[in-house]
């Protein structure tokens, strides 16, 4: 059986023939498709600023939520994949570099989700229906390159504090740029896109296709734990998958200026001589651990505050008013 999608039509939502004049199901089925696919009926006016308002203050709350809640498990992860040979690591510290994080989380989060979400509407507008699967990969391809710019700089010293190489955010910035210079601050810029461009295309582009067809299926909106549930499996297996791509960033990031690595070739040359294929599934179990549950946790807060926006607009009290 070929793959097929469902689509949403509410524009033939009476069958004309029918002299009962019974109502059709406004689900049909279009084995043509690819993908699952949604249209509305109703053409809304592109509102970019409040899109963008609502999204940066989703996003931004949904990352807070979820590194303060899981950051002990990033830390082990970290550490676990930055032990070079079958060296031990140590559970003490494992709040080290939170607050400094958050810092950057914070905003990092903020942007991702302000590009996204106004990106991936005006592309479901623009691309055919039983093409939003490509709207929701370019969207998050788009809202990672634009947060990267602060994700990295957060990333490299969060990860060098896990490592216990210093013992404050401010300190780590000063000594950082003092012996490797500003660029010291994007240390493994490469990998970190290599990783996080299909991490979070894949994810989000899961993520809404999933929630596009339960939701067709159950013909209602998803409550708070369904979406939970979705955004677990969309985080665990998007983890997964890209577990060596995330070996390979935290190798170059907290190397430092020793400079083991010349690059994400020889990253990987040299870690597969070294130390065997498997090392770049190191702290695969705590990745999909942590990405599964910050997944749930992420997209839960993400559409309840979204829909918490949506309705405190000024637009919706006005009318409520009326």
């Amino acid at each position: 059986m070929g793959p097929f999608a469902l689509a949403l039509d509410t524009k033939n939502s009476f069958a004309a023939s029918d002299a009962s004049g019974r109502k059709m199901d406004n689900l049909q089925m279009v084995p043509k498709n690819f993908f699952a696919s949604v249209n509305s009926g109703e053409e809304k006016p592109f509102d970019f600023l409040r899109i963008l308002f609502e999204g940066v203050i989703a996003g931004g709350t949904a990352g807070v939520v979820v590194e303060t809640t899981l950051y002990p498990i990033d830390t082990i992860k970290t550490r676990l994949q930055a032990a070079r040979g079958g060296g031990q690591i140590a559970l003490k510290g494992l709040y080290s570099g939170l607050a400094g994080n958050l810092a950057g989380v914070l905003p990092a989060s903020a942007i991702f989700v302000g590009v996204y979400e106004p990106a991936k509407q005006k592309l479901l507008k623009m691309l055919p229906e039983n093409l939003s699967a490509v709207a929701h990969l370019t969207a998050g391809a788009l809202g990672g390159i634009a947060a990267s710019f602060v994700r990295v700089p957060t990333e490299v010293i969060k990860q060098r504090m896990q490592t216990r190489q210093f013992a404050s955010a401010p300190d780590a910035v000063r000594l950082i740029v003092s012996k490797e210079g500003f660029k010291g601050l994007y240390a493994g810029y490469g990998s970190f896109l290599l990783r996080d461009l299909p991490f979070d295309a894949i994810q989000f582009c899961i993520y809404e296709q999933l929630r596009i067809g339960y939701k067709l299926a159950a013909k209602r909106d998803l409550n708070d734990p369904e979406n939970a549930v979705i955004g677990a499996f969309a985080g665990a297996l998007t983890g997964a998958i890209t577990t060596p791509l995330d070996v390979i960033k935290t190798r170059l990031m907290v190397q430092g200026s020793a400079n083991q690595y010349k690059g994400i070739v020889d990253c990987v040359r040299t870690i597969v001589a070294e130390e065997g294929a498997p090392a770049l599934l190191k702290g695969i179990g705590p990745r999909v651990l942590w990405i599964g549950i910050g997944g749930s946790i992420f997209f839960g807060v993400l559409e309840r505050t979204k829909r918490y926006l949506a309705q405190n607009r000024p637009d919706n009290a006005a009318s409520k008013q009326d």
